[in-house]
């Protein structure tokens, strides 16, 4: 069959009407030359000038993906200014009451000391339900006589004893039996729940941000002022036992011939650290040793490592708790009459043994203190028994600054946050609920006097500290009030004035947590958004579009470039006008400009797309693949995980490589793609033998508990992953 005159001539017409219109688009038709050198020449300009601006839109993707990535990182890595402030012996942060002269450390810098010398003990991951006896926990119900109370309470809680439950109950007991000797309290801490930051938080008085938690494997040295370096500058002889990170927090603080640091990161090894604790520590306790030391730290590791192993419930945990009884039971037989000790948790666990989130289980910690002199006391009467769940009379673990410091003589460390614990002076003497206001008065004007510096260097508006602010004076006035008072009616104002400076103290706590330990969530939507967005771009260009991409990506670049420069204009003029922060409306706006104008710019070439979707099993199981391992990124324990993850990927491909081997006819093609997957299996093989796999052992987020081989094609199915 022929195709006639007319026809041709209309299909000839069509064409030309098309490239016609394809020119325009692209700026004209294209010039015509004759001479050949002229027109080589000609096509090389032509090439780097497509392939120029090739590079040059690729460069606006990336720049977009830098977009996105600022505006997240700022939202979720919020991070707190560190003030240099030290603070002195000599200088108070305000007139000492009862003509008390400052700057004699061997007497007390700021306060009369209590204590000369202190033992401060952390059992890594002592959660509170741990040391609370389980009939203390949960009351006695009898079953007979009280069905539906039974049942409720059935309902409510296991009642079934865990195996943690009273392994540990020397805390518990000597609080009950000789409250002046001994107390125990819920000790709650700040996120993210992992050891360095817990030290952190521990020694200075301040709140972890976001940021440090990516250092909790490589911490660095604490610049900010603390309470070990407060130590060091009176003169004090320190001792660290244990975990090793205390040397990467405080090099050269310790006696180097007394100090015995651990390597912490072997979630496997329960014993050694704790033994090595142990061995050294009970020597130094000793009469003809006691000069030798003023403070020691010591840092249990095989609660921690146990939890990560086996989690909580389980016979192992039970009998570390037994042994770290019998520790403490031993250490109160040999303490000395004017030593202070303290134990803690730096952090609770969930129930897996893991810990880093803000779950309840992993912030609840318990303190305990003990002192052979009957120092302590209760402001009231009903508080005399430890409190039966974390969640009764809790502290929070950045008050043990300010109480250490004060027991011990010191001043309070500069950037502290934290109020002291009122069992620790509280004592049964008659002067102890004004002793509770002058140690809280100090606190609280500490935390103003860094307040002031904070805001002024880092040039906030009186608005942000209002509320607090407006707080100082009412308690200033209550004080004032209370010290006119002779005799009737001075208690009530002393009281008063506890509860105003424990106030002002709460307000700024509020309002710091506010500034450093909240998402800005609407900057890290944004970032994800331009991401999302983003990656749609390349996907489009490099999926959808069909011919030579190369002469209509200047379309693309230039709408885009035009989007970006007038949304960085509209983004201005939207923060005149809006209390968004000017780099975030900008950025933002900019962005989303740009990824508009180069959509644009596919609706344009509408007629050149195709289906961007995988059209073969290949091309799905790279898509699946890659999403199913950025969704791992979401889950805290993907550092942890990470190793396993990749393996099992690996081996899908190579376990999918060898299926699609045998559909091959010809036997050599067969033979040599079945060989391509071996190197996934060697991964296979090496997972499943503990002699070449390379594990990652971190005690920070999650307990490593698949040794055994998990099913291939089931790449993701045999991890819990937890969203932070």
């Amino acid at each position: 069959m022929f195709t006639s005159i007319e026809d041709i001539q209309v299909e000839a017409k069509a064409r030309a009407e098309k490239q016609r219109a394809e020119e325009a688009q692209l700026g004209g038709p294209k010039p015509t030359v004759t001479d050949v050198a002229t027109a080589k020449k000609a096509g090389e300009v032509h090439f780097k000038a497509q392939h120029g601006l090739l590079v040059a839109f690729f460069s606006f993707i990336l720049a977009l993906h830098v977009l996105g990535i600022y505006l997240f990182t700022t939202g979720f890595l919020l991070t707190r200014l560190v003030l240099p402030h030290k603070s002195e012996c000599a200088v108070p942060p305000i007139e000492l009451s009862k003509g008390y002269v400052a700057g004699d450390v061997t007497k007390g810098c700021w306060h009369p000391k209590t204590y000369d010398k202190a033992i401060v003990v952390i059992v890594d991951a002592l959660r509170y339900d741990f040391t609370v006896p389980f009939d203390a926990q949960f009351e006695p119900v009898d079953i007979k006589k009280d069905a539906d109370r039974a049942e409720a309470a059935s309902a409510e809680k296991n009642i079934a004893p865990r195996h943690f439950h009273n392994a540990i109950p020397v805390f518990y007991e000597t609080a009950k039996q000789s409250p002046k000797n001994a107390f125990l309290l819920p000790f709650i801490a700040d996120p993210p729940t992992t050891t360095l930051q817990r030290l952190k938080g521990l020694t200075t008085g301040t709140l972890p941000t976001f940021v440090d938690a990516g250092s909790n494997f490589a911490g660095t040295a604490i610049d900010e002022d603390n309470l070990v370096a407060q130590l060091k500058d009176a003169g004090k002889r320190i001792v660290h036992l244990g975990d090793d990170t205390w040397h990467a927090l405080f090099p050269d603080y310790f006696e180097p011939n007394l100090t015995h640091a651990y390597d912490s990161f072997n979630v496997w090894d329960l014993h050694t650290v704790d033994n090595g604790v142990t061995e050294h520590i009970f020597p130094l306790l000793k009469a003809e040793n006691s000069t030798k030391w003023d403070v020691i730290f010591g840092h249990y590791l095989g609660v921690d490592h146990a939890g990560h192993r086996y989690g909580p419930d389980h016979p192992a945990m039970a009998a570390k708790l037994k042994e770290m009884d019998g520790v403490f039971r031993r250490m109160i037989e040999e303490l000395d009459d004017d030593t202070l000790l303290v134990v803690m948790g730096d952090h609770g666990m969930d129930a897996k043994g893991d810990h880093g989130g803000e779950s309840d289980d992993e912030i609840q910690a318990a303190l305990w203190m003990y002192s052979k002199r009957g120092d302590f006391g209760r402001v009231d009467p009903s508080f005399a028994l430890p409190p039966a769940h974390a969640k009764d009379r809790s502290v929070a673990q950045i008050d043990l600054v300010p109480t250490l410091s004060l027991l011990l003589g010191l001043p309070i460390p500069f950037n502290n946050l934290g109020k002291p614990i009122d069992e620790a002076f509280a004592s049964a003497k008659s002067d102890s609920l004004e002793n509770l206001a002058v140690v809280n008065r100090l606190a609280a004007a500490q935390i103003h006097r860094y307040q002031g510096e904070y805001a002024q260097v880092r040039g906030l508006d009186e608005s942000t500290f209002s509320t607090s602010l407006s707080l100082w004076p009412v308690a200033n006035e209550a004080w004032a009030s209370a010290q006119g008072k002779s005799f009737g009616g001075k208690g009530e104002q002393i009281k008063a004035a506890y509860k105003a400076f424990a106030a002002y103290q709460q307000e700024n706590l509020r309002i710091c947590r506010s500034l450093w330990a909240r998402f800005d969530v609407a900057r890290m939507i944004n970032g994800v958004l331009i991401l999302g967005l983003s990656v749609l771009l390349i996907a489009l260009y490099a999926r959808s579009l069909i011919g030579d991409r190369a002469e209509i990506t200047p379309v693309f670049f230039t709408r885009g470039l035009l989007g970006s420069v007038l949304g960085a204009v509209l983004g201005f003029v939207a923060s005149l006008v809006s209390e968004t922060p000017k780099e975030h409306a900008v950025t933002f706006a900019a962005a989303i400009t740009g990824i508009i104008g180069v959509l644009s710019a596919f609706i344009s070439f509408r007629e050149r797309l195709v289906s961007p979707l995988p059209n073969s099993i290949w091309g799905w199981a790279s898509l699946v693949f890659t999403l199913a391992l950025s969704a791992g990124f979401a889950a805290n324990s993907f550092t942890i995980w990470e190793d396993e993850i990749l393996l099992h990927f690996l081996t899908t491909f190579g376990v999918l490589a060898l299926i699609s081997s045998f559909r091959q006819k010809n036997m050599s093609d067969r033979t040599l793609e079945c060989t391509t997957p071996f190197s996934s299996l060697f991964c296979y093989a090496s997972q499943a033998s503990p002699g070449f796999a390379v594990r990652n052992r971190c005690r920070t987020a999650s307990r490593r508990t698949m040794h055994q081989l998990s099913p291939p094609l089931l790449p993701l199915g045999s991890f819990s992953f937890r969203s932070l």
